[in-house]
This record gives structure tokens, sequence and C-alpha cells, in this order.
């Protein structure tokens, strides 16, 4: 049998598949539990019943299938593996519904017979009427997993619409900051040019100090020399 869920693993949509194969599974190895029980008309319903319970297990082994493309690879493993036990499991119901719908004395009782020109009327309208109710609930099945992608693809089209909402005020708030940087850059130019020039003025004041100190000293030097001349 397969293992158990792993609840750290997949996705949640694969989840929920796995979720509902899990339930059809118990449910269609009781029917086939209970068929080797029964002949007759009890027996065809038993097996119409299980092949119905098959079919939903081989639609939702699809489903997964489709679903654990989009798992991550670091978990895909183990997905792989649950995915072929399951797989293991279907093909054994199959060999074992095949095994037990083959045994035809059991299925028809003591009215069976290879000649479907001696069949009673009522046996081919029952038939009839089983087919026409098994097409019909494989119907009503389909048009509730319609249902079910439908809603699914409305909401990730609602995700969709809300990250791209998103992504857009994320641009406008890049934009907004690229702009103020570009205007800080334009205010530090000016800072350092600013900056330069004040530089290059307080190089210019030095300059004339250091001349009118010099102009000074000589001019001291000349009086003292005048003095003592």
């Amino acid at each position: 049998m397969a293992n158990p869920l792993d609840t750290d693993a997949g996705s949640e949509l694969f989840g929920s598949y796995e979720a509902e194969f899990k339930l059809v599974q118990a449910d269609l190895t009781q029917k086939l539990d209970q068929i080797p029980e029964l002949s007759g008309e009890p027996r065809k319903s038993a097996i119409s019943a299980a092949e119905r319970a098959l079919e939903e297990a081989d639609e939702l082994l699809g489903q997964m299938r489709l679903e654990k493309q989009n798992i991550p690879s670091s978990t895909r493993p183990k997905i792989n593996q649950r995915f072929r036990n399951f797989e293991t499991d279907v093909d054994s119901y199959k060999r074992k519904l095949a095994s037990l719908a083959s045994d035809r004395a059991a299925l028809f009782g003591s009215r069976y017979t290879d000649d479907p020109s001696k069949a009673s009327p009522s046996d081919l309208q029952l038939e009839q009427r089983q087919q026409l109710l098994s097409g019909t609930d494989r119907l009503d099945r389909s048009t509730q997993r319609l249902r079910s992608s439908q809603a699914l693809a409305n909401e990730t089209e609602a995700i969709g619409a809300g990250t791209l909402a998103d992504l857009h005020a994320q641009r406008e708030r890049i934009a907004h900051t690229g702009q103020i940087l570009y205007e800080s850059e334009g205010y530090v130019d000016r800072s350092v040019k600013t900056l330069r020039g004040m530089a290059r003025r307080m190089a210019t004041n030095r300059v004339i100090t250091i001349a009118i100190i010099t102009v000074l000293v000589i001019l001291i030097f000349a009086v003292i020399y005048s003095k003592f001349r």
C-alpha cells in the first residue's frame, strides 16, 4: 500500500488530490473485498460500483501526475515514490477486479449463458440501465471536477491579478526611489563644487596672509636697520 501523506511535502493541491485518492482507495478496497461473497445481480452491482471507483482513482492519478510537475525538485523524490506506490495499488486493483468480473458463473448465477440470444430481456434491460447509470455517474464526477478546476482557475487568476498589482506598486516605488537618488546625486555634485570653491578661497587667503606677514617682517627689519645705521 502507499505511504502515508507527508504533510511537509508537495503542494497543497497535490495533497488534496492525494487525500481524495486515499478515500477512494479505501472505498474501492471495501468493495473488492465484498464482491467474492456476492453472486447474481448484487455481484454485478458491486462490480459496477468498483469499476466506477477505479475510474475515479484513475482520474485522480491523472490529476496528481500533472500537479507533481509543479512541486519543487527538493521534495519531488518523495512525491514520485508515493505516486509510484499509488500506481502499483491501482494496477493491483484492476487485476483483482478483472479476475472477479471474469467469473461469469458467479456473476450471473444459474442463469449464466455464453449465448447472448438466450439472455432474458430483463437481464438485458438491467445491464443497459446499469451502463446508463454508470455513464451518468461518470458524467457527474467529471462535471464536479470541471467545476473544481474552474474555481481553482478563478482563484489563481485573482491571485495573479493581486500579484501584478503589487508588482506595479513596487515598480512605482522603485521609480520614485530612483528619482530621489538622482536628485540627491545632483545635490552632492553641487556640494562638492561648493567645497572646492571654499578650498580655493582658503588657499588664496592663506597666500595673501603669508604675503602680508612677509611684507610686515621686511618692514620691521628695514626699520631696525635704519635705526642702527
